[in-house]
């Protein structure tokens, strides 16, 4: 009875804690395989290359644990980038997105990126509360028209899709900045941002009526009805929050990179979400912890940079990836059968 016991005690363990688990398994293979891995530049690279993927799948995290999914989220990246980089270019580069432009306070085009973004998610919010159309098809609908519209507006004249570039060194500290002298110990910019968005999202779902509200419209949207939750208010809500963080996410992929083209973001809504899946984020709804979901993040960025730091050829990299997913979703599956 006490060895079953034991058990079922370890088993549960092992249930509650398998992203971490997989996580601590990652690393320490990849360390076996080449011990410098485990270095505090090598750490730092990774959480740098992962802040903006972070910031993206906690977006994504608010429309899954509501039962949606939001396939708008790269494309929604793409067109903040290229907004605040064409408004944030030095005046002495030699091909000017907008060449008459004076010079604007570095706050100006950021809020007008995240306030884009918000509201790409506030029409996504309103088609699926209010036209009651499905989430993958409301936000595919999104995803093509957003691509649309950064395509015109990146071609326009005298851009006509060159890549932009030159962007202003007070925008792109945001993305390659650190706090402290030049070293492995260094912490960027971009990293604390993470950290920062991170925390606001942990308390938003564990500390306001929004996120209890978001919860229960994922766990049961026709209960969630009955006990007197403003379904299409919340609903909305929590799009534009997601879309803000798509904003910001694409400011900071921009000042990150020192540039952008419409094209940036593709697939990147796929990668949230598979993050999202991965760190324990139900795809049936109701459940999703903003730790899960920066474990998933960093285990597909320790997959990225680790594999490749090791010689693991790109290809066998992708079926790592896709075997995960793919176990996750299995996994997430069958509790939610045990639990019927």
């Amino acid at each position: 009875m006490n060895m079953n016991s034991n058990t079922n005690r370890i088993g549960n363990f092992m249930t509650q804690n398998a992203i971490y688990i997989v996580l601590i398994v990652l690393v320490v293979g990849i360390a076996i395989k080449d011990p410098s891995f485990l270095n505090i530049g090598i750490l730092r690279d990774i959480l740098l290359q992962s802040s903006t993927r972070a910031i993206i799948a906690l977006g994504a995290g608010f429309i899954l644990i509501t039962a949606g999914t939001d396939l708008s989220a790269g494309r929604v990246v793409g067109f903040t980038a290229v907004l605040s980089a064409s408004l944030l270019q030095r005046p002495d580069y030699a091909r000017l997105f907008f060449p008459d432009l004076p010079h604007l306070p570095l706050w100006l085009p950021i809020a007008l990126a995240i306030a884009a973004g918000l509201v790409v998610g506030l029409i996504n919010g309103f088609i699926v509360a209010k036209l009651s159309v499905p989430p993958f098809i409301a936000t595919l609908g999104t995803m093509v028209a957003v691509y649309g519209v950064n395509s015109i507006y990146f071609d326009m004249k005298p851009n006509q899709s060159q890549p932009i570039g030159g962007l202003r060194p007070d925008f792109t500290t945001l993305g390659t900045g650190f706090i402290g002298k030049s070293g492995p110990y260094s912490i960027p910019y971009i990293v604390i941002i993470a950290i920062v968005i991170a925390a606001i999202v942990w308390v938003i779902f564990n500390k306001t009526r929004l996120g209890k509200n978001m919860y229960a419209i994922g766990g049961n949207i026709q209960a969630a009805k009955v006990s007197g939750i403003n379904v299409g208010r919340n609903l909305m809500a929590i799009y534009a929050i997601a879309g803000a963080l798509y904003g910001l996410a694409g400011v900071l992929e921009a000042a990150r990179t020192g540039g952008a083209t419409n094209n940036y973001g593709n697939m990147y809504e796929l990668d949230a979400i598979a993050a999202c899946v991965v760190g324990g984020v139900s795809t049936s709804g109701g459940i999703g912890t903003v730790p899960g979901i920066l474990a998933g993040v960093l285990i597909f960025g320790v997959i990225n940079y680790g594999l490749t730091f090791i010689g693991v050829s790109p290809y066998w990299q992708l079926i790592i990836k896709g075997a995960i997913i793919v176990a996750a979703v299995a996994f997430d599956i069958r509790k939610y059968l045990t639990k019927k």
